[in-house]
């Protein structure tokens, strides 16, 4: 599944890239996340989250790894999670540059790859959902960097 987008944050670039290379901050917003922990720091670490799809609930262990980072300007993320019958790879990267009035424009991209179980069982239902948590990421992202 490709995912993409853009966000304007009314906030400078290097504020921005602090609140999103930082795997705790980040972990705030991101729905489902229950505990963060930096294997490397500003390089790996390691999440567990609880992912609902309509009826069908599944918890993903996982690491992550920044692949490359270009402060502040370009970060590229690789993550792989396992939840009992199922598995899940995503590969996602971000682009900041300025925007209007001293704001940062972000671009995202994300390709999201769910096997096993959970991708059978809750085919119709991803697009939806994956749409639904990204805008509360986003906009809670965005509330947590604007303050």
């Amino acid at each position: 599944m490709h995912l993409e987008g853009t966000v304007n944050i009314k906030a400078s670039r290097q504020a921005v890239w602090q609140y999103l290379t930082d795997p705790h901050k980040v972990s705030e917003c991101a729905p489902g996340v229950e505990s963060v922990e930096v294997v490397e720091p500003g390089r790996k670490f390691r999440a567990v989250a609880a992912i609902g799809l309509g009826t069908v609930k599944a918890k993903f262990a996982g690491d992550a790894e920044f692949v490359e980072l270009e402060a502040p300007n370009r970060a590229k993320i690789k993550a792989h999670g396992n939840a009992p019958g199922s598995a899940a790879d995503v590969m996602s990267e971000m682009f900041l540059s300025d925007g209007p009035d001293s704001s940062t424009d972000m671009k995202w991209t994300a390709e999201v790859v769910i096997l096993g179980s959970l991708a059978s069982l809750a085919a119709r239902m991803m697009a939806p959902v994956t749409q639904k948590l990204t805008t509360e990421f986003f906009n809670c992202v965005k509330k947590k960097i604007e303050a």
